[in-house]
């Protein structure tokens, strides 16, 4: 327990966190039936899978007659694209290393370390991944995310040696450390993120956006307990008809690497998925109506 953190805290301000990507009775009777109708639909790799691929670009192409859209270097659908991923194959690890039990959910797995706690679920990877590309490019007054009880934290306050301390649903800030920004300090900052955030107060803080302006780095969310979170990592566009295509990415509950998902509705254009699905989206472990796409504020 850090410095100025008390265990009390933890119970009130992420009571709504503990099961924040946990499946209801419905919805886990919707899990079972779609990760088995999964399971007996693929039986070889998509054809748009690059097995030699190393990272999100290279290892999926794109279908005949689209495009990627086009990215500006360091931005985050940049970033997003050169996400490096473990060999083909891979098996979807939780944080105490046991391999992911349910099949047919993914097509490959994002490299990059989770720790060996209970807290990198579903939000917090969406969370994660924003706030590694913004340390990256040092814009560390935009890598900001607030507690489930709507305490805004700034990691340019952590930066200064503040530290965040806790009694019952009150919280502020405390001078507890030396000034520094390593990056075990930034890892340090996200796993205190991952405690008291999750799908409920990531979704108060982003903006409804319309699945026509469809961008990576947008966000499927359902905010709550149960809910669940998914990240656009890219879109391709056919210029000819102006329809788009996108890549989803999860983790899971309990904490698990982040993983680039299949299509259960399209066998023929998965992983892809496109956003002609109508009203309902859905991934192969839950599923979003078309207006929870949302985007973080700049």
């Amino acid at each position: 327990m850090r410095p100025g953190i008390k265990p009390f805290g933890l119970l009130v301000i992420s009571a709504v966190i503990l099961l924040a990507c946990s499946p209801g009775e419905p919805q886990q009777q919707f899990i079972e039936k779609k990760v088995a109708r999964i399971v007996r639909s693929y039986g070889s790799d998509s054809e748009f899978i690059d097995p030699k691929g190393q990272t999100l670009e290279k290892r999926f192409n794109v279908p005949a007659g689209y495009e990627r859209v086009a990215a500006l270097p360091h931005s985050y659908a940049a970033y997003l694209r050169q996400l490096p991923l473990k060999p083909h194959g891979s098996k979807v690890l939780l944080y105490d290393g046991r391999e992911k039990s349910k099949r047919g959910v993914y097509d490959a797995v994002v490299e990059m370390d989770i720790g060996k706690k209970d807290l990198q679920q579903c939000a917090d990877a969406v969370m994660r991944l924003r706030a590694e590309h913004l340390w990256a490019e040092k814009q560390y007054d935009k890598i900001h995310f607030n507690f489930t009880n709507g305490f805004r934290v700034d990691y340019t306050e952590w930066m200064q040696g503040k530290r965040v301390a806790i009694k019952g649903n009150k919280t502020w800030w405390k001078q507890s450390a030396q000034p520094s920004n390593t990056y075990s300090d930034f890892r340090a900052y996200m796993e205190l993120i991952f405690t008291y955030a999750g799908t409920l107060s990531l979704s108060r803080e982003l903006k409804s956006v319309p699945l026509s302006d469809l961008r990576a780095g947008d966000v499927f969310i359902q905010g709550g307990s149960p809910g669940h979170a998914l990240l656009v990592t890219d879109v391709a566009i056919d210029p000819k008809t102006g329809k788009k295509i996108f890549l989803l990415a999860q983790s899971y509950m309990p904490a698990q690497e982040t993983q680039i998902l299949k299509n259960p509705m399209d066998a023929e254009l998965s992983p892809w998925y496109s956003t002609d699905f109508g009203e309902v989206l859905d991934s192969p472990e839950w599923k979003f109506t078309s207006d929870m796409l949302m985007r973080f504020e700049e």
